[in-house]
């Protein structure tokens, strides 16, 4: 099927879901949303084709690519960004990596705290003042509520998946003409895994 607007494909896996939508122009035309904890990397493409078939598109109709960077769950982040970094390579296409701020503060007005929850009742923070953009910064819930709260400052409430990887997709839309440098996950702490507790092997010399 021809397409006469630009057709972005938007898609994320940065928390426990899966979610893509296809933007035509200015318009969604084909989305899709699913819940999961486990599974993203089996899943993820196939819920690409289908959005796709939804549509009645396919890969080579796509102008460019927008993916979530984060940041979230560490493997999720890399899932969909090793996903979109492969597919922009093999279409030839550009590949637009939007932080999950960037996707609160899309069409919100300032000055506002963009909060996504993060593990151990803490918070991603990230604050949009009048003239500024604060560097973002893990922050414990209590306290990012007791001070956007002494601020005055709004508190944008979360994104369902589905309009999260919409607002992927229209930012993408803005920057995939003059995007060159590659998708790459936002990581804001230390991955969960534990070092090891044992002592390295000691090389004796021959």
């Amino acid at each position: 099927m021809p397409f006469d607007q630009p057709l972005i494909l938007g898609f994320d896996t940065s928390a426990a879901h899966c979610a893509a939508v296809l933007l035509s122009g200015d318009r969604i035309i084909a989305g899709l949303a699913e819940d999961m904890s486990k599974g993203q990397a089996e899943r993820l493409v196939p819920l690409l084709q289908e959005v796709l078939a939804k549509a009645g598109a396919s890969w080579n109709d796509l102008n460019a690519l927008g993916v979530g960077i984060g940041p979230g769950n560490f493997t999720g982040i890399r899932i969909s960004v090793a996903t979109a970094r492969g597919l922009a390579m093999g279409l030839d296409i550009a590949a637009v990596g939007v932080s999950g701020f960037e996707a609160l503060a899309f069409g919100t007005t300032r000055p506002f705290a963009a909060l996504i929850d993060a593990p151990r009742a803490q918070v991603y923070r990230q604050d949009y003042l009048e003239d500024e953009c604060l560097a973002p910064r893990l922050q414990l819930r209590l306290d990012a509520d007791a001070e956007t709260a002494h601020a005055g400052l709004a508190t944008p409430a979360p994104l369902p998946p589905l309009v999260l990887a919409e607002r992927i997709a229209r930012i993408a839309a803005t920057r995939w003409q003059t995007e060159s440098a590659p998708p790459a996950p936002l990581y804001m702490r230390p991955a969960d895994a534990a070092t090891a507790r044992d002592a390295p092997p000691v090389i004796l010399a021959s």
